[in-house]
């Protein structure tokens, strides 16, 4: 958890009924709609920083340096970080390639000024931080779909933490269920 004077980090996380979290643009885009996007917009608007591996880099600089239009133009303009080891310069406008060592450098950031800091989605660079401890708030959007194949939201190996719920109800447009973590106090053993 963080202190008072550290900024927030958010993983926001759509996830299938039976735990699949990759390619969401595939299975769960019939769900969203007016709803889920101002909601997704507002969260947007809190934050002055994204940060991603570089498969979720390579997948929105595609998709929205193109794109207009309120979320698109936040999204744009606001700072950007892709964690990477071997890409070497990034042209997606407002992003820095960050090389070193994921939780050191993610730990600095959380340290600057600014609002909160965003992550979207759960690959290896999102399990890196909950492993860390960095996360503060995960926040699930289950949608209503079975998906066949594709990576489990936590895979084998990561870290045992414990979180506790914070929020739970019925997600911004019919069929979703968003439900939000924070990590639980840790028991202090004596």
């Amino acid at each position: 958890m963080t202190d008072n004077h550290s900024r927030r980090l958010t993983q926001s996380v759509l996830v299938s009924l039976n735990g699949v979290i990759s390619s969401p643009a595939a299975w769960a885009g019939p769900y969203f709609g007016p709803g889920s996007a101002a909601q997704s917009l507002a969260a947007l608007q809190r934050s002055d920083g994204l940060l991603m591996g570089r498969t979720t880099y390579e997948i929105f600089s595609r998709q929205w340096p193109a794109a207009s239009g309120p979320y698109a133009d936040h999204l744009n303009r606001m700072p950007k970080y892709v964690f990477s080891s071997t890409l070497r310069r990034a042209d997606w406008e407002n992003t820095t390639v960050v090389p070193g060592d994921v939780p050191e450098e993610v730990h600095a950031l959380k340290e600057a000024d600014g609002n909160d800091l965003v992550v979207y989605g759960h690959g290896r660079f999102g399990q890196t931080l909950v492993d860390a401890g960095l996360v503060d708030e995960l926040s699930l959007t289950i949608v209503p779909v079975f998906v066949p194949t594709g990576t489990p939201l936590f895979r084998d190996g990561g870290q045992n933490h414990r979180w506790e719920l914070v929020q739970a109800g019925p997600g911004h447009d019919p069929g979703l269920v968003d439900l939000t973590y924070r990590p639980a106090a840790r028991e202090v053993q004596g």
